[in-house]
């Protein structure tokens, strides 16, 4: 049996994650990860064991499962796996002799899995990079929790480097801005919407930056774009439960433009490195469709940059920066 390649200095790439299969099974255990991690949720357990297992799991894990089945590729299973499996491959070469690895915070393939598999090799030193352009407590921190979880468990850790965001970094701004440009081309919709993943106002008013760096994002794309203020706007999709969360929703702003008279609308999603749920049926097929209900004619998405050559020079040159004295 061939021997595996030595992965003595590693960088793992992780996302958020994704279901085995669009079956209500597989989304019900994946939704149980998720929601029982306290940085998505951190409602006390005694209050949110039972809502979630008595109500959250047995009723919403067939619907989501049905909303995963409308983007799930016959040849390749969850998109967003396949264009994270794609994005790590791409990265390889331009990386090496550094070892490219790819983990879930969620699922599989999972961060404690991987990093074992690195063991084996030889790992010594590891750079980790969640592929959340903007930090958050929810997403960011979180991979760093699971991380450290495992490494806890080794006798001998790995020197340990860890990329908080790159919500400003100047080659990923300019990858998205263009990519935004060539979607939108000759015939551009009458505004852009810049739409992110939303999370509860509260988190923020504790110290979390994630709005401040979405701000800064969206900022930094509208520039590049040359848009005027009235051609853009910012806003956050994926609401769960009752309480606030950040806005305005994305939703309610698609609906308010078309009912003002705006026929036309693009949509980018400058907080997901790959498309996924969220990106694909959530914006795609879903608020298309409630933005042609109330008034619209079209509302195009412009998918995210996934691994497009722009994305993978602008994440090499990133890794290669945060890993100066590990590689040549």
């Amino acid at each position: 049996m061939p021997t595996a390649p030595p992965a003595a200095t590693a960088v793992l790439l992780v996302n958020l994650g994704t279901p085995d299969a669009p079956t209500a099974r597989a989304v019900r255990r994946f939704l149980a990860e998720f929601l029982h991690d306290r940085r998505v949720v951190d409602t006390r357990r005694l209050l949110w064991y039972p809502l979630l297992y008595g109500a959250i799991l047995p009723l919403r894990s067939r619907p989501v499962a049905q909303r995963y089945a409308t983007i799930w590729r016959a040849d390749r299973g969850s998109p967003l796996r396949a264009c994270c499996e794609d994005l790590a491959a791409a990265l390889a070469p331009r990386l090496a002799p550094l070892h490219v690895a790819l983990a879930m915070r969620y699922g599989n393939p999972s961060i404690p899995s991987v990093l074992r598999s690195l063991r084996e090799t030889g790992l010594r030193r590891l750079l980790v990079l969640p592929l959340y352009p903007q930090y958050s407590a929810t997403t960011t921190e979180s991979v760093f929790d699971a991380v450290e979880d495992e490494l806890a468990r080794w006798k001998l850790r790995p020197e340990l480097r860890c990329i908080h965001d790159y919500h400003d970094d100047d080659g990923w701004v300019d990858a998205l801005a263009d990519s935004i440009q060539r979607a939108r081309g000759d015939a551009p919709g009458e505004r852009l919407l810049l739409s992110f993943h939303g999370i509860p106002e509260r988190y923020a008013r504790r110290g979390d930056p994630y709005p401040q760096q979405c701000e800064a994002s969206a900022q930094a794309i509208a520039q590049r774009l040359r848009l005027a203020p009235d051609q853009w706007q910012l806003a956050y999709q994926s609401r769960f439960g009752r309480e606030p969360w950040l806005g305005p929703a994305t939703l309610d702003v698609l609906r308010d433009w078309a009912r003002a008279g705006v026929r036309r609308v693009d949509v980018a999603c400058p907080g997901f490195a790959a498309d996924c749920l969220e990106t694909l049926e959530e914006i795609a097929i879903d608020n298309a469709a409630a933005f042609v209900a109330a008034g619209g004619e079209r509302l195009r998405y412009i998918p995210a940059l996934n691994a497009e050559p722009a994305h993978v020079t602008a994440l090499a040159s990133l890794i290669e920066r945060h890993a100066a004295g590990w590689i040549e």
